[in-house]
Parts: C-alpha cells; sequence; structure tokens
C-alpha cells in the first residue's frame, strides 16, 4: 500500500495542483488530506471546489475548526477572510469531516497529534525557538496511540519520525505555505527554507511502513502575487522565499 499525504494546503490552489499532478505518477492506492484545507489570503473556495469533486479521505484541522466555531471578530486575519468568502457548500463539506480517521487497521490521521489539533508534535517550542521534539517528548504527547503509521500535519514541517518501541510517525510539511510567524505560546518563525510545495508518501512493506518527503516546483510566484493583492504581504514573503 502506497499513500499519498496532503496536509496544510491552506487554499493555495497552484500547489495542490502541482502535487496532484505528481502523485499521479506514483503509483499511489490513496491520497490523503490532513487538514488545514482552505485558511488563508489565497483561493478557499476554489480549493475546496477541487477537492470536494476529488472526495479524499480527509480530516479538519484547527482552522476548519475555528471556522465553524468562532465569531469573525475573533478570527485571525487568515480565517477572516476565507469565511468571507466561503459559500454554504464549503461549509457543509468541512462540517462534515471528522477530525481523526483510521484511514486503515494501522493507518490513523491526525492533525496535530492525537486528540488535539493545535500540537505541536514532532517539534517542541520554548521561549528560544523551535526545535525536533525528542522521543520522550513525542510519546508524551502520543496519547496512548500505537498505531503502526500515524500521519499529522499542523506545523508545515516535514518530518519522518521513527519510534523507539516501532512505528512510524510522518509529517509530510505543508502543500501551501513554506514559512509562517505566530506568537502563541510564545512568539516564535516556522520556516522551511525553500518555497516548494511539499507532501510525502508512506509505503507499506514486508519489514514495516517507510516513507519519503518531497518537495514540488510551482509557480509560487503567481501565488505571492496573489496574497499582495489581498493584502498579506507576509504571506507573499513566505510562498517566495519559505522563509517568514
Amino acid at each position: 500500500m502506497r499513500i499519498a499525504i496532503l496536509s496544510d494546503i491552506h487554499g493555495n490552489i497552484a500547489a495542490l495542483d502541482a502535487v496532484l499532478a505528481d502523485v499521479e505518477g506514483r503509483g499511489v492506492d490513496a491520497i490523503v488530506n490532513l487538514g488545514d484545507i482552505l485558511s488563508g489570503p489565497l483561493f478557499p473556495c476554489e480549493t475546496a471546489d477541487r477537492l470536494m469533486a476529488l472526495d479524499l479521505p480527509t480530516i479538519r484541522g484547527n482552522h476548519e475548526r475555528q471556522l465553524l466555531t468562532q465569531h469573525p471578530d475573533r478570527m485571525g486575519a487568515s480565517d477572516r477572510y476565507t469565511d468571507a468568502v466561503l459559500q454554504s457548500r464549503h461549509r457543509d463539506w468541512i462540517a462534515s469531516l471528522p477530525d481523526s480517521l483510521w484511514l486503515a487497521d494501522d493507518v490513523l490521521m491526525v492533525h496535530g497529534a492525537p486528540g488535539d489539533d493545535l500540537c505541536y508534535w514532532l517539534e517542541t517550542l520554548d521561549p528560544t525557538g523551535l526545535r525536533p521534539a525528542t522521543a520522550e517528548e513525542v510519546e508524551a504527547r502520543a496519547g496512548g496511540v500505537a498505531a503502526p503509521l500515524v500521519l499529522c500535519g499542523h506545523t508545515h514541517v516535514p518530518r519522518i519520525h521513527y519510534r523507539p518501541g516501532g512505528g512510524l510517525i510522518v509529517n509530510p510539511g505543508s502543500v501551501g505555505l513554506p514559512a509562517y510567524a505566530d506568537d502563541h505560546p510564545f512568539p516564535h518563525k516556522v520556516e522551511t527554507g525553500s518555497p516548494h510545495a511539499r507532501y510525502a508518501i508512506a509505503e507499506r512493506t514486508a519489514a514495516g511502513w517507510t516513507a519519503e518527503s518531497i518537495a514540488i516546483r510551482y509557480d509560487w510566484d503567481a501565488a505571492a502575487r496573489a496574497a499582495q493583492a489581498h493584502g498579506r504581504a507576509d504571506w507573499a514573503a513566505a510562498l517566495r522565499t519559505g522563509r517568514a
């Protein structure tokens, strides 16, 4: 079994289309989507329509939850832009998505970590910045989940983590946003250092699950111009450089 793993598209339909085109030639059995699908100053409605037609196994991320539950006055700029343009069919679709999903008996899909869509599972954030989590920190956040393969997103950082007791946790990185800055719980930046669209492929073999991270070129200058036109110079810079 080969699975193409997408996450954190954030309305970047050009990046999504480039990833889907690359996936087409790789002989996968399934394509999955780990959430944070639409929010951002790009093309949320077009992205939703594309994915609704594909009907991929999909879970909601924290941004879908926020779009469904928060008043616009409490939303950040990315959610607020998206909330203003979404149509009822898009809201119905994201409302139908689960917050986690067993794709198979040995494959669990979550957004952040099991039971927490805001958790930086494979990274640790402290006042000095972001670093890879230790094996002990990863297990402390696992909530007792011991699936052979767990797929997660949220941080936008591609990472493949082999668990000491066996099993694999794969974060494919972000299809649509290679860097961002945040101030919760400490001011920090998340940067991949390049503008590529990212996804991963996991494969079940006789020896267990393996995975690879993939970076794809697309027209990130056009995406950056769209962000700039919608008043988001921060997104434009991140899309062009992979730096926040």
